[in-house]
């Protein structure tokens, strides 16, 4: 179908088609809307083929090896992956298989969860990133289910088609968030780690799961899958499909890694909140993601966030004497309002605090 015959915010947008709906009618295209700058182009010689992120083994937390490879990594990358974290391969690839069944539906099954339709729930169906405020649109659709730990009816308005998955997933990731946690703030200096009931507020109080789906594409050589940018949690815990597509900003801050797909293993990054909390010793990276042309792909991304009214801001206690701050305290769903208002770019909304 050619694309100049199709009203495709209307389509994809309003109607709820999304970019799913775009790949299953015959596209030779894609939409002027999805065609990015070159510049924000993923340009192959800038890859750096023979670097990768630290791959890193949790099967011992009390290790001080891993201690060290999770802060060095998080202060040198941003990024980095671990293996035997416990949660098995078989329930990796059940919330995967949720994934694929909840977008793989018609249209009409899933329209009740579209952004603008189901209020105040808390599983919302979207597309892009921020249709009508970004410039260029990506290749994506995806569903964001917001779960606070301590809420016992948490999940009850989600998707049947994929909610008791989604759920047992979250459980384990919660668990692997706190150890995280633990580690991170050891290597800030803080000596209990998490045991302080203020951190669990401040680093994970609300946690939302995106399951991300990437259909097929005509020209991914044109677009993106999502746009260059840093993530607004404390941290993510992010699960790939074999046919991945995640790169990230290398060291140098000109070039980009690939992140291979590896069966079993959870990519980890640091979000923004944990940029602001450590006062610029862990570092959120720029990544992006890449559209395919040959299969539909999935990514199921858990954002670990504080409390939606907590305010953020340089640790006092992981600050040396005589330290100033590098960034302005925020409440934290200022921040996102702030993050969600454009579209994304790079890490624009992080420097918006600096001081």
């Amino acid at each position: 179908m050619p694309t100049q015959s199709l009203d495709v915010m209307n389509y994809v947008v309003d109607q709820g088609h999304g970019v799913r709906g775009l790949s299953t009618i015959g596209l030779d295209s894609v939409p002027a809307q999805y065609v990015q700058p070159p510049e924000e182009r993923l340009d192959a010689t800038k890859v750096l083929s023979d670097q990768t992120i630290p791959v890193i083994d949790v099967s011992n937390w009390d290790d001080p090896a891993v201690l060290d490879a999770i802060c060095t990594a998080s202060r040198q990358y941003g990024f980095f992956q671990v293996i035997n974290h416990e949660i098995p391969v078989e329930e990796l690839e059940a919330v995967q298989g949720a994934a694929h069944r909840f977008f793989e539906q018609p249209t009409e099954d899933k329209i009740k969860f579209k952004k603008d339709v189901l209020g105040k729930g808390t599983a919302k169906m979207g597309t892009s990133f921020s249709p009508y405020k970004e410039k260029v649109m990506e290749w994506k659709d995806y569903l964001s289910l917001q779960w606070f730990p301590q809420d016992p009816t948490a999940g009850a308005d989600w998707p049947p088609i994929c909610k008791d998955e989604a759920v047992d997933y979250l459980k384990k990731v919660h668990s692997l968030a706190k150890k995280l946690f633990n580690v991170l703030l050891k290597g800030l200096n803080i000596p209990n780690g998490f045991d302080d009931e203020s951190h669990k507020s401040l680093l994970m109080s609300w946690i939302a799961v995106n399951f991300n789906y990437y259909p097929y594409c005509p020209n991914p050589e044109l677009t993106v899958g999502v746009g260059r940018h840093s993530d607004g949690s404390a941290i993510t815990v992010l699960l790939q499909d074999d046919v991945g597509g995640l790169y990230v900003r290398a060291p140098d801050g000109e070039s980009w890694i690939h992140v291979p797909p590896t069966r079993g293993a959870l990519v980890i990054n640091v979000g923004d909140v944990l940029q602001l909390l450590s006062n610029g010793r862990y570092r959120s990276i720029e990544h992006k993601v890449v559209a395919n042309p040959w299969k539909n792909r999935v990514s199921i991304a858990v954002f670990v966030n504080p409390a939606p009214n907590q305010v953020v801001g340089p640790m006092k206690e992981a600050m040396e004497e005589g330290e100033k701050p590098l960034y302005r305290e925020i409440g934290f769903i200022d921040y996102m309002k702030y993050f969600f208002s454009k579209g994304h770019d790079g890490k624009a909304t992080i420097q918006w605090l600096e001081i």
